[in-house]
């Protein structure tokens, strides 16, 4: 059993940044490639970046990249997803996600373990 939690969700202005955190335990971190994905009200569950089990691998949405980027800390067993330049339609609950098969997971079932989301709310 894997648990994430992530962090760092909250109220920002349109342009400006977040920092979400997610804290992995109960398995060793680097068994995992890990991803993001987001979900709107009245939305289904998005993908956002993906990261691959060393972190040198990465890929992320049209509609974010250029703006947000994915990384991992493995010795902390961390995964970071920095947002800059945020508009209102980033509003929605962040979802860290791991999964164990090798490579970057795109989709949302082909992730194994969620965590409860966060709270990202960006004002016009």
């Amino acid at each position: 059993q894997v648990d994430l939690v992530e962090s760092g969700g909250g109220l920002v202005q349109t342009g400006g940044s977040l920092r979400l955190s997610c804290r992995v335990s109960g398995r060793p971190f680097t068994d995992y490639g890990m991803g993001w994905f987001r979900q709107a009200p009245g939305e289904e569950r998005e993908f956002v970046a993906a990261i691959s089990k060393t972190g040198l691998s990465t890929s992320d949405a049209a509609l974010v990249k250029g703006r947000f980027r994915i990384s991992r800390d493995n010795a902390k067993s961390m995964l970071y997803l920095q947002m800059n330049s945020l508009k209102p339609d980033d509003t929605a609950v962040y979802y860290c996600s791991a999964r164990s098969a090798d490579g970057l997971g795109l989709e949302t079932a082909e992730y194994d373990f969620w965590g409860p989301g966060t709270q990202v709310t960006v004002s016009s």
